[in-house]
């Protein structure tokens, strides 16, 4: 499991659909072979570690589905060591288990954000929802707003300058991970012994989303 907040970017070396080496420094420390690293948000194990970075396998669904097979050498992409028993929550559950993948739309600069827009598919955008939790290339970010599937980031500063965010541009393609939780209650209202009466339109008229 892990957070969505991004300890490090690293820098891609090589990578096909079979294996990715990434060079890196911090989330070295304490890591050892057969551990979990989110990279840009996909959970992968770390099968090779250097003094300089790791090497970890791909499988041929997991480049297919994901925006890796949109990586090249150099890119930069954000990395986060799974969640220690004893780790602080600071973002969201975030399971490195990707959905699917976005389009960004549009990025613009004001004095105190950067603005995001990103367009979802109909899967990822029935659990979207204003002010909830959404993961983006493996950063845990809040929803300033969603329209059908158009769904609005606030990017601060920070996270802006310390991840890959700020080499996006317009027209590339992001891993997006839904909120766990939001599927887990999908589950249980959508079950055929649910009889509380809970529904989506209850829920819309009840400014739950």
């Amino acid at each position: 499991m892990f957070t969505g907040i991004i300890e490090e970017v690293g820098k891609i070396q090589s990578i096909t659909e079979r294996k990715a080496v990434i060079e890196c420094n911090l989330v070295l420390n304490s890591s050892k072979i057969g551990d979990s690293i989110a990279v840009n948000g996909v959970c992968l194990t770390l099968t090779d570690i250097t003094s300089n970075g790791f090497s970890a396998d791909i499988s041929p669904e997991t480049y297919r589905v994901t925006a890796l097979n949109k990586l090249k050498t150099g890119s930069a992409v954000n990395l986060e060591r799974a969640l220690p028993v004893d780790g602080r929550l600071g973002g969201h559950i975030v399971l490195g288990h990707v959905d699917g993948t976005a389009k960004v739309k549009n990025i613009t600069s004001t004095k105190e954000f950067y603005i995001f827009q990103i367009e979802l598919n109909d899967n990822e955008s029935n659990y979207a929802v204003r002010k909830g939790s959404i993961a983006v290339n493996g950063i845990s970010l809040t929803i300033a707003d969603v329209t059908d599937k158009l769904v609005t980031l606030a990017i601060i500063p920070h996270t802006y300058e310390n991840t890959a965010l700020k080499i996006l541009r317009e027209g590339d393609f992001v891993n997006i991970e839904a909120d766990i939780l939001a599927k887990y209650v999908e589950k249980f209202l959508s079950t055929s012994d649910n009889r509380s009466g809970i529904n989506l339109d209850f829920l819309q008229r009840n400014g739950f989303c």
